[in-house]
């Protein structure tokens, strides 16, 4: 089976995905949700709820993620692009937007 773009998923199929691969992970590891819920700091019942629908707060999400040691993974979202030259580095550098200061 052919792997769909991420770009076609919405937010909310990802975040089903997410959910089912804390879960599948939680389970690898032989553990209950009781388990998850008290070594990540989450409550009981948002664990279920999370692997129930994929909705929970990102900050819920880290804990989870964390008690499960795959919350470095999270360090690579959103990076800049690689740079494929020194000009190409140097325009970021002189094109990143300057705070600009409010009015007193």
């Amino acid at each position: 089976m052919a792997k769909i773009p991420i770009e076609l998923y919405t937010p909310g199929e990802v975040a089903g995905q997410l959910a089912q691969r804390v879960r599948a992970e939680r389970l690898l590891r032989g553990w209950k949700q009781e388990t998850l819920a008290r070594r990540s700091g989450v409550s009981l019942p948002t664990v279920r709820r999370y692997e129930r629908t994929g909705r929970t707060s990102i900050e819920n999400l880290l804990r989870l993620c964390h008690a499960l040691g795959r919350l470095t993974e999270f360090t690579d979202l959103l990076q800049p692009p690689s740079v494929s030259s020194m000009a190409e580095l140097e325009s970021r550098v002189t094109s990143s937007p300057r705070r600009k200061r409010g009015i007193r």
